[in-house]
């Protein structure tokens, strides 16, 4: 819903081409401000939200994400955005992202577990914890 919102919200002088995966459901943004708002949306709802934070150079975070692409539709209950550290280093920054691919979860705009590298047993046992926490 927060992609919505901030679809609606986000006036002119925004970047028009934050859009989802290729239907995955993977929300990309290509802006700072469309991603303050998806964030912003995002502190309300206990909703677990996976940010993938990656770069088009970087091998391993290719190697993962077909594996997103398969955990979003598996898990549609959880918001998952994919940021390109090289587009959004300012948002890179905000989560102190130091290496390529991190994977912040976070619920209520708030961290609670993150994996650094391509670990798709890791990330998927951290995000069912997570995603069990806000079903139960």
């Amino acid at each position: 819903m927060g992609s919505v919102v901030s679809g609606l919200l986000g006036g002119g002088a925004v970047d028009a081409s934050d859009s989802t995966l290729e239907g995955s459901g993977v929300n990309v943004f290509h802006s700072s401000e469309r991603w303050s708002l998806h964030f912003n949306d995002s502190k309300e709802s206990n909703q677990l939200m996976v940010i993938d934070f990656a770069a088009t150079w970087c091998g391993p975070c290719k190697f993962m994400e077909p594996a997103v692409k398969s955990m979003a539709s598996k898990y549609t209950d959880v918001d998952f955005v994919k940021m390109d550290v090289d587009e959004l280093p300012d948002v890179a920054q905000e989560f102190t992202v130091q290496a390529m691919p991190t994977f912040v979860l976070l619920k209520k705009g708030k961290e609670v577990e993150r994996v650094i590298g391509a670990k798709k047993d890791e990330l998927e046992k951290k995000i069912q914890k997570h995603r069990a926490v806000s079903n139960a």
